[in-house]
């Protein structure tokens, strides 16, 4: 199953840990970001994971 994830600045640092777990399960991962700490807002994301 290929999977679409995003978060906000908040989520970044579990996104790479659910990342590697669904890696495991056998899923393709497809990251939107972000990709700093960077303060962000979620919608930004959320739309691009839609």
């Amino acid at each position: 199953m290929k999977i679409a994830i995003g978060s906000d600045h908040v989520g970044i640092e579990l996104k790479p840990t659910i990342i590697d777990y669904l890696k495991e399960l056998g899923h393709e991962v497809e990251d939107f970001g972000p990709y700093s700490s960077e303060r962000t807002d979620y919608p930004i994301y959320g739309k691009k994971v839609a």
